[in-house]
């Protein structure tokens, strides 16, 4: 192993914060056995023993979208024979079916940017969601999202937070981050929230009390180092406002988007890297989450040796990901991701959407 690499153990072991040029000597690194171990050793000191998971139900409100970002297999104009549009009675008609099961504790609610629907379709549907089930967590709306209601109802960042944090949204996902990079959502995606933008309504939540999500989208046109500036991008805000929960790799699957064809789909091994140095450089973040939809529950499971602590939840039924080719299920009982979890010699722990513990298994 090279000096810099030694230097890099030294740190980890010993605590110390790890830098851009670490970072990128990290991806550059081949030796996965070695960054496993050392994202495990992080995760154990951070997180000890315990697997994260919660029953949830993803609700997508709509897939017309005004930003079609190439990278997006999901979002279509009004016009497509895919294209749909929920109105509350159908949102309330999903959610009151889903509620049926006494375990469900949280919504997350994300969708396209409709050209046409108005600030207040938003506010009306958090606030029936509430009124109607105030024991259910709503995890709604990503910062891509809160951008575009702004700009449709000409109020402030803060002014459409706070309305929707006073109507009962209680937490944020963290979707649209992509990567944190101006070159690649001018290339990408340059129709909605740019990485400032982004940054920002995130900051301003963790201001106002809500708390959100982070997430990172790789393996299209970034570079290493541009997936290194994210990290650290988010490390920096994580500092100033403590208000991140967790951490989400999201590797791209380019089937049925404007990519399909152009870019290979990353690799288990570039995953698992991944996911150990998200570990490694996130010093400030105690949960990573491996995301069983994107990633599938086998490599989900490998993950956790690999500095994860959070293998997602139930999710019943996630559209977004599997209209760009996700092999995954669309859904998953408790028991098979209690097993999952068990098998790897981890505890599995049922929690809330803000990390409270609610059942060691």
């Amino acid at each position: 192993m090279s000096i810099v690499f030694d230097e890099i153990e030294n740190k980890v072991k010993n605590g110390v914060r790890l830098t851009r040029e670490d970072g990128i000597a990290l991806f550059k690194s081949n030796d996965l056995a070695w960054l496993g171990s050392l994202a495990n050793l992080v995760r154990q000191r951070v997180s000890g023993e315990y697997v994260y998971y919660n029953v949830n139900r993803h609700i997508n409100l709509t897939n017309i979208c005004t930003s079609r970002c190439d990278f997006c297999a999901f979002g279509c104009d009004a016009d497509s024979l895919q294209s749909y549009a929920m109105n509350k009675d159908n949102v309330m008609e999903i959610a009151m079916l889903a509620a049926k099961d006494e375990d469900l504790r949280e919504f997350h609610i994300v969708s396209g940017l409709h050209p046409d629907w108005p600030f207040e379709y938003y506010l009306n549907i958090i606030k029936a969601l509430k009124e109607a089930l105030p024991h259910i967590h709503l995890k709604a709306f990503t910062a891509v999202e809160i951008t575009h209601f702004a700009e449709i109802s000409g109020k402030s960042i803060k002014e459409v937070l706070s309305e929707l944090h006073a109507a009962g949204l209680d937490s944020m996902p963290g979707g649209g981050a992509e990567i944190l990079s101006d070159r690649v959502r001018e290339e990408l995606c340059p129709n909605k929230a740019t990485a400032t933008e982004w940054l920002n309504v995130a900051r301003i939540a963790h201001q106002i009390g809500i708390r959100s999500n982070a997430s990172m989208l790789y393996g299209h046109i970034e570079t290493l180092e541009e997936r290194v500036d994210h990290l650290l991008s988010l490390r920096e805000l994580q500092d100033e406002t403590g208000g991140f929960q967790t951490f989400i790799c999201f590797p791209f699957h380019p089937h049925n988007t404007v990519l399909d064809g152009k870019i290979v789909q990353t690799s288990v091994w570039d995953e698992l890297k991944t996911m150990a140095i998200s570990r490694l450089m996130l010093d400030n973040f105690k949960n990573i989450k491996a995301y069983w939809v994107m990633l599938t529950l086998p490599i989900a499971q490998l993950a956790l040796g690999f500095g994860a602590n959070d293998i997602d939840g139930t999710v019943s039924e996630e559209k977004i990901m599997h209209a760009a080719g996700a092999k995954s299920a669309k859904s998953l009982t408790k028991e098979v991701i209690i097993n999952t979890i068990r098998e790897t010699g981890r505890i599995p722990v049922e929690r809330d959407s803000m990390y409270n513990i609610v059942k060691i298994l």
